[in-house]
C-alpha cells in the first residue's frame, strides 16, 4: 500500500538549528514560491479527479484479473509485480530524497534535473541485472521467466521516480498525474481488448504491467525537456551520499508495505495472497485525496522557511486525518456488498482483511506527509530506525498470525505496525516544531474550511461548464 526534505546547506549531513537554516536560506535569497492558495486548491481538485479515474481504471483492471485468473492466478501475478517493484525501490537509492534536501538552492536545479535521469537509468539498470541474476539462482520468491520480463521495466521505473520528484518540486503535479493516469490506461485498456478477442493469461497481465511502468518515464521526459544525459558527477556523489543515508529506511518502509504478500504466498498460498491484494487494492481508493494533498504540499514543505513549513505540515496533517477517516470509514462500511459485487463471490474472503486493515490505512495517509517534513531535520538514522523497527515487528507478527488467520492475520500485522509508526513520526515532528499532539486532531474550523473549499470548487466547475457550453 506506499515519504523528504530540504536541508539547503552545503553540508547536508550536518544538523543545523532552525535559526541557522533560516539564516542560510535568507543568504541564498527567496526560494521559488509555492502556488497561490486558489491555484493549490485547483491542483488538489485536479489531482483528486486524476487519481479517482486512475484508481477506477485500476479497479477495473483488478476486477478483470481477479475474475479471469481467480485467486491463484492473481496471486502469482501479484508476487511477480511485487518482486519487480521491490527491485525498483532497492535500486533507486532514495535519490529523490536528496533532490528535496538540495532543492532550496536554485543554482542546483538544472544539475539535479539532469542527474535525476542519469542516476535513475544507471541505478535501475544495475538493479534489474541483479534481479535477473537472483532469478536465475532461484533466490527470488518466483522462478517464473515472467520475472525477467517484469524486471525490464525497472530502469524506467527508477528514472520515473526521480523525474516525478523533480516535477513535484517544480509544482508540476498535473504532469505527474497525467503520467500516472496514462500508466493506468496502458494497463487496463489492452486487457479489455485481450479479453474481448481471447483468453487473459498471467503472461499477458505481466506484459501489460511492464509496459505501464515505462509510460510515465517517457511522458516525464517530454514534460521536463530539454534533459541532458551529461550529469554533474560531483553533485551525483553528494546525492548518493545523502540519499544513501535515508535509503535503508525507505527500503524498510516499502518492504513493510509489500512483504506480507510474499509471506502469504510462502506461508499460506497464492490464493491467500490474491485475497489479500484485493483488500489492499480496494483500500487504495481511500488514499486519493490524501496523496493529492501531500503532492501539492511538498513544494511548500521544501521551499518555505522552517516555521512556515511546520505550519503547513500541521495544517495538512489535520486535513488528511479528517478526509481519510471519512473515506476509509465509508468504504469499509460498504465493503461487504462492494467487494463480492465487483470482484465476484470467490473474493468475499477479502472483506474481513479489508476491515482489519482499515485503521492502518488511516495511519498510512499521515506517514507520507509527515516524512516530507522530517527530512528537513536531517536525522536519517532516526527515520531509518523507525522504519526498520516497524518492518521487523511486521515480519514477526506475520510469521505468527498468517499460519493462524491467513489474509486476516496479515492485515492485523500491518495495522499493528502502521499505527505505531505514524504515531512515532508525528510525535517526533510535534516535538521538533514545539506543537502539542492535540493540534493534529481535526477541529470544527477544519471541517468548515473543507466544506467551503469544496463548495467553491463546485461553483468554479459549474461556471467552467457553463462557459464551455456558451463557447460551443
Amino acid at each position: 500500500m506506499p515519504g523528504n526534505r530540504d536541508g539547503g546547506t552545503s553540508t547536508p549531513a550536518v544538523t543545523h538549528p532552525p535559526e541557522a537554516r533560516r539564516s542560510a536560506a535568507a543568504e541564498r535569497g527567496p526560494a521559488p514560491g509555492p502556488p497561490e492558495e486558489g491555484s493549490a486548491a485547483g491542483v488538489v481538485a485536479r489531482s483528486v479527479a486524476s487519481r479517482t479515474l486512475r484508481l477506477l481504471l485500476a479497479t477495473v483492471t483488478g476486477m478483470l484479473i481477479a475474475r479471469t485468473l481467480q485467486p491463484e492466478g492473481r496471486g502469482t501475478y501479484a508476487v511477480i509485480a511485487t518482486a519487480a517493484s521491490m527491485a525498483m525501490i532497492l535500486g533507486h537509492l532514495s535519490v529523490e530524497r536528496s533532490q528535496i534536501s538540495m532543492w532550496a538552492d536554485r543554482a542546483r536545479h538544472r544539475a539535479l534535473t539532469s542527474n535525476s535521469l542519469v542516476l535513475g537509468l544507471t541505478l535501475g539498470g544495475v538493479s534489474a541485472l541483479a534481479g535477473l541474476g537472483l532469478t536465475a539462482l532461484g533466490l527470488l520468491p518466483t522462478a517464473s521467466p515472467l520475472m525477467g520480463l517484469a524486471l525490464l521495466a525497472v530502469p524506467f521505473g527508477v528514472a520515473a521516480i526521480n523525474l516525478n520528484g523533480i516535477a513535484l518540486l517544480r509544482s508540476q503535479a498535473d504532469a505527474v498525474n497525467r503520467g500516472a493516469l496514462a500508466a493506468a490506461m496502458t494497463q487496463c485498456l489492452p486487457l479489455l481488448v485481450i479479453i474481448a478477442i481471447g483468453d487473459l493469461t498471467v503472461t499477458s497481465v505481466v506484459v501489460c504491467w511492464t509496459i505501464s511502468i515505462t509510460v510515465p518515464f517517457f511522458l516525464m521526459l517530454w514534460t521536463l525537456r530539454p534533459l541532458s544525459l551529461r550529469g554533474d558527477a560531483r553533485l551525483a556523489r553528494r546525492q548518493l551520499a545523502v540519499g544513501g543515508r535515508y535509503h535503508a529506511g525507505r527500503v524498510a518502509f516499502h518492504f513493510l508495505m509489500t512483504v506480507d504478500v510474499l509471506l502469504l504466498d510462502g506461508l499460506d498460498s497464492a490464493a491467500a495472497a490474491g485475497i489479500y491484494t484485493v483488500a489492499v487494492t480496494v483500500l487504495a481508493l481511500t488514499r486519493i485525496p490524501a496523496d493529492a494533498i501531500a503532492q501539492v504540499a511538498l513544494p511548500r514543505q521544501a521551499c518555505a522557511d522552517t516555521r512556515d513549513a511546520e505550519q503547513v505540515t500541521a495544517r495538512t496533517l489535520r486535513l488528511n486525518l479528517l478526509i481519510s477517516a471519512a473515506f476509509i470509514g465509508t468504504l469499509a462500511a460498504a465493503s461487504p456488498v462492494l467487494v463480492p459485487l465487483v470482484y465476484g463471490e470467490s473474493f468475499a474472503g477479502s472483506v474481513v482483511p479489508l476491515l482489519v486493515l482499515a485503521p492502518g490505512a488511516v495511519a498510512l495517509t499521515m506517514i507520507r506527509l509527515v516524512e516530507q517534513h522530517l527530512v528537513r531535520l536531517e536525522r536519517p538514522m532516526v527515520m531509518t530506525a523507525i522504519a526498520v523497527g516497524a518492518l521487523a515487528a511486521n515480519v514477526l507478527l506475520n510469521l505468527v498470525l498468517i499460519p493462524r488467520w491467513g489474509a486476516a492475520g496479515a492485515s492485523l500485522a500491518s495495522t499493528a505496525t502502521y499505527i505505531p509508526m505514524a504515531v512515532l513520526e508525528i510525535a517526533w515532528f510535534a516535538r521538533s516544531a514545539g506543537i502539542p499532539m492535540r493540534s493534529f486532531l481535526p477541529r470544527p474550523g477544519d471541517v468548515r474550511l473543507l466544506l467551503t473549499r469544496l463548495a467553491a470548487l463546485a461553483v468554479t466547475g459549474r461556471r467552467g461548464r457553463r462557459a464551455a457550453r456558451q463557447a460551443g
